[in-house]
């Protein structure tokens, strides 16, 4: 493998005074080295990562990073700021700046190497090193560990992992394990010191210790969106803080180049858990039952020793957290310190992402019920009692009846992942629990969001009491289930049902009330929705107002008719944004213009995603008029009176569509405004001069050349 930085891809005298010029300054680099095939695309890709979190780091550092397919080889570029350049560190601006570029696939050697540069980072006596060393070969020495006797004595192949899986071997005996991470015959400074806790592992030589006399001990997990630096600094930071504290601590790193279990025995032997993640932890159930610090991973970064010290104190309160496998919507990009409002918006979000595979399953199942057995098929007897298997309507009834059932879990499904995306698994079983009576009790769609926050609520509340070490085993089983269902009834049932059962039925005496202008501009409203953040939050609120209406056995004409133009307003970014790169493909580049043929059957199939790309490369001409597009398509499709009852399927339900034709005109009208709408501002910013800075396009084909 080529070696990953090179003297001509250092600058000790990097003159950029923002973080993007000093990642163009690096990039500009890689490109002319042959790492980097498109300047622009990287870049892009780099800002991309920057605006998940910011990629400064206490001690003056900064490492941008990313994953690009524009990368044919994993590579490093390392520069030196004599006056810093703020990369959103706490401490104030970095002067060592660490540009790392990963393959899309990168290989698991690779990504190692790049992973213990990550870990060395936080030894300050390699970065003073690198403040003082003096030549750009010497500086790309001394990152490649070629000089790490220089540092720290320190200089053998591997991974701070290595042997990571021995500790707390004085209660049981656990053998040594290598790391997914490990990279053999790859020197790297420092890599091969103890990982963490005590300067030996114990061994089952020293025979067993009593608890107090053993030191404290922690197993934690870290990782980030991308796996490639800040999942292997937080674990490097961790160790050495549990090294200071006379702590035990094993860090399992979930990183791009994959990641080894801890041993079952050695979780079994810790005292508390602590997790630094930015996207879910994988096989979470492993560490259920423990004391449990959950936090973003910079806060392992920048103060690992607070972490260490609250899961201490949550050990000795006795405070246990059950842990769920990972996956959650709610856990994908979060971070500590996340307000209120954010986290109650991926609560729902959690429920309705569950809940929308019922509703497509459900309807389109109706729907097709509908299709051969007539619109008097919901009055068939079961087809438990009378199915004739030659008879058209039989088949009719057997898929609306089986639709029906499905349609029937919408509501529990709804309130039982919101209590997951609050608490986990053990907000499962509440949350079905009063979902289910919300049907019961008619309170519906609303009293599965609220019945859904209420179990969620009650979870957390009973996970923060203190309880006596013997039932802890038995609190994710028996008792959270037990406490939780019953408290969340009671409410449900005596409390809240009526009065929102009572909101329901007036909401939906008030939608089937609506006629005329009332319906237009409400077909506009829910257009806009559709197209503002394109399968986003709010795209999803409308969508779950849509489907909460039709997901009735008899839904009413304003709620199909709502349906009808939610469908159709949704269909319209992408198909927008294929017909402009058709019409005007001089607009777009190369990439945009392959994602516009894929986009007319994303369009077409209402798959409202299929626009992000265009809306991600400009975002203030696309969204604008994919909003006009679609309130325009959603109010004339509640003008037409156009119904739906199936919640899913694009053109491909046409035929169960009511007014069919007037429908598509609603939609290729849509079409016609945002396609027209995207021309015209993407024409405009073309036709700027070139000397105002506006770029100037390319001809087909051509690819820009360096100055």
């Amino acid at each position: 493998m080529s070696e990953m930085i090179t003297a001509d891809l250092v600058d000790l005298d990097l003159s950029a005074d923002t973080k993007e010029a000093a990642a163009r300054a690096l990039a500009e680099r890689m490109v002319a080295q042959g790492r980097v095939t498109d300047l622009e695309g990287f870049l892009a890709d780099v800002a991309a990562r920057e605006a998940q979190m910011p990629t400064g780091l206490d001690g003056g550092i900064g490492i941008p990073h990313c994953r690009s397919e524009h990368v044919t080889e994993p590579t490093l570029a390392f520069g030196r700021s004599a006056a810093g350049i703020d990369f959103g560190a706490a401490d104030g601006p970095a002067d060592l700046i660490f540009l790392i570029a990963a393959p899309a696939g990168a290989d698991d050697a690779h990504l190692t190497i790049l992973s213990s540069l990550a870990r060395q980072l936080m030894n300050t006596r390699f970065t003073e090193a690198l403040r003082s060393v003096d030549g750009a070969a010497a500086a790309a020495a001394l990152i490649r560990g070629e000089e790490a006797g220089s540092v720290d004595g320190e200089g053998s192949a591997g991974t701070a992992e290595t042997a990571e899986t021995a500790k707390f071997s004085d209660s049981v005996a656990v053998p040594a394990a290598a790391s997914a991470g490990t990279a053999t015959g790859t020197t790297v400074p420092g890599a091969d010191r103890p990982a963490s806790g005590t300067d030996r592992p114990a061994s089952a030589a020293d025979g067993p210790m009593s608890a107090a006399d053993r030191p404290f001990r922690v197993v934690a997990v870290t990782s980030c969106p991308t796996g490639i630096a800040h999942t292997y600094m937080a674990a490097e930071s961790l160790e050495n803080a549990g090294r200071e504290a006379g702590v035990e601590i094993v860090v399992e790193t979930q990183g791009s180049a994959g990641f080894t279990r801890l041993d079952p025995a050695v979780i079994a032997a810790a005292d508390g858990v602590i997790f630094a993640h930015d996207v879910p932890v994988r096989e979470k159930d492993r560490f259920a039952g423990k004391p449990t610090v959950d936090t973003g991973v910079k806060a392992a970064i920048n103060r690992p020793a607070d972490l260490i010290t609250e899961v201490r104190g949550k050990a000795e309160r006795g405070e246990v957290t059950a842990a769920a496998s990972g996956g959650t919507p709610v856990e994908r990009g979060g971070e500590s310190g996340e307000g209120y409002g954010t986290k109650l918006r991926k609560w729902l979000m959690s429920g309705v992402s569950y809940m929308v595979p019922f509703v497509a399953a459900g309807g389109l199942l109706i729907a097709l019920g509908f299709a051969i057995g007539g619109y008097e098929i919901n009055e068939a007897p079961s087809v438990m009692d009378h199915f004739v298997w030659t008879q058209a309507d039989s088949w009719g009834a057997l898929l609306f009846q089986i639709g029906g059932v499905a349609f029937g879990f919408l509501v529990p499904v709804l309130a039982g992942y919101i209590a997951y995306g609050m608490a986990d698994r053990p907000g499962l079983v509440p949350g079905f629990v009063g979902g289910a009576i919300s049907l019961t009790i008619n309170a519906g769609f609303l009293g599965g969001l609220a019945a859904g926050l209420i179990a969620g609520g009650v979870v957390i509340a009973i996970q923060k009491v203190r309880i006596p070490a013997a039932l802890r085993g038995i609190m994710p089983v028996v008792v959270i289930p037990l406490i939780s269902a019953a408290v969340v009834g009671f409410l449900m049932f005596v409390v809240i049902g009526k009065p929102i059962a009572e909101a329901q039925k007036g909401m939906t005496d008030w939608l089937n009330g609506l006629s005329g202008a009332n319906a237009v501009l409400l077909g506009a409203l829910l257009g806009l929705m559709m197209c503002f953040d394109l399968g986003g939050p709010v795209n999803k609120v409308a969508y779950t107002f849509a489907t909460a209406g039709i997901a009735v056995a008899s839904p009413s004409d304003s709620a199909m008719k709502i349906m009808a133009a939610v469908m159709a307003a949704g269909m319209v970014p992408p198909l927008a944004m294929a017909l402009a790169t058709t019409v005007r493909g001089k607009l777009f580049n190369r990439t945009e213009r392959e994602n516009g043929k894929a986009a007319w059957v994303l369009g077409a199939s209402f798959i409202s995603e299929g626009a992000i790309p265009f809306a991600a490369a400009d975002p203030l001409r696309v969204i604008p008029a994919s909003m006009v597009g679609g309130a325009v398509t959603g109010a004339l499709s509640m003008a037409f009176g156009a119904t739906l009852r199936a919640p899913h399927g694009g053109i491909f339900v046409v035929p169960l569509i009511g007014n069919p034709f007037l429908y598509l005109v609603a939609i290729a009208v849509g079409v016609c405004v945002t396609a027209g709408l995207v021309i015209v501002l993407k024409g405009l910013r073309k036709a700027a001069p070139a000397g105002a800075g506006a770029s100037v396009p390319l001809s087909e084909g051509r690819q820009p050349v360096a100055a």
